[in-house]
């Protein structure tokens, strides 16, 4: 059974950082890419950031670059996502999900993870 379980959400103050982790089981992680994407109260899902099986990464926009870390470990199948220097507009359900490589779409999602920044 595939499942994707994100953690390390909660409640932050601006300008703190922390770490998004999803922990996967149920495919072959190794070839899948991985990324992470949120939806804020009030708007779209969006993506966030990506990183495939060789370690390419792919972020969203300028805004999140330099803010926003992504990275995986595929010896135990994990893909986590550093925030630092958080702003309130960071709020948002997290959500991880993986690629499949034949279709290019996000096959597989979490349930999410609440992240809130208070100002």
């Amino acid at each position: 059974q595939v499942q994707l379980l994100e953690s390390g959400g909660g409640l932050v103050q601006a300008g703190g950082a922390l770490r998004l982790a999803c922990a996967a089981s149920g495919f072959k992680f190794g070839d899948y890419t991985m990324g992470w994407f949120r939806r804020a109260p009030g708007k779209e899902r969006e993506f966030v950031a990506a990183i495939n099986w060789s370690g390419y990464i792919k972020y969203s926009a300028d805004s999140v670059m330099g803010r926003y870390s992504i990275s995986r470990d595929d010896t135990k199948n994990t893909v986590s996502l550093q925030i630092d220097s958080v702003k309130p507009e960071d709020t948002a359900t997290y959500y991880c999900a993986a690629m499949d490589f034949g279709s290019g779409q996000y096959k597989y999602w979490g349930q999410g993870t609440q992240v809130t920044v208070s100002s």
